[in-house]
């Protein structure tokens, strides 16, 4: 079965071992989720290049604007303090 671009864009996430973040990797198009989550494994992970994949419809995906970052992110800029710079890391985490 090919898919069909009248079907619902899914946009497709993969963690590519245990302890990463999941990242953005493509989109593919399913008639459903579970569809999707064939799809995507079938085209992303061909080479078992992960360990866990997100499959999210792209309609349910509310991004914010680029044009109100300032208003958006401002509040956050004057609380320094939340930034791992003031946090000293033991070198046994590989990954944080």
């Amino acid at each position: 079965m090919h898919p069909n671009p009248d079907w619902p864009l899914y946009e497709i996430f993969v963690r590519a071992r245990g302890g990463l973040d999941h990242k953005h990797v493509g989109s593919v198009h399913a008639a459903d989720a579970a569809m999707a989550l064939e799809h995507a494994r079938d085209v992303y992970t061909r080479r078992l290049e992960g360990v866990s994949v997100w499959v999210v419809r792209s309609t349910d995906i509310l991004a914010s604007d680029p044009a109100e970052a300032d208003a958006l992110f401002e509040p956050a800029r004057d609380k320094v303090y939340r930034h791992p710079t003031f946090y000293d890391i033991p070198k046994e985490v590989e990954t944080l």
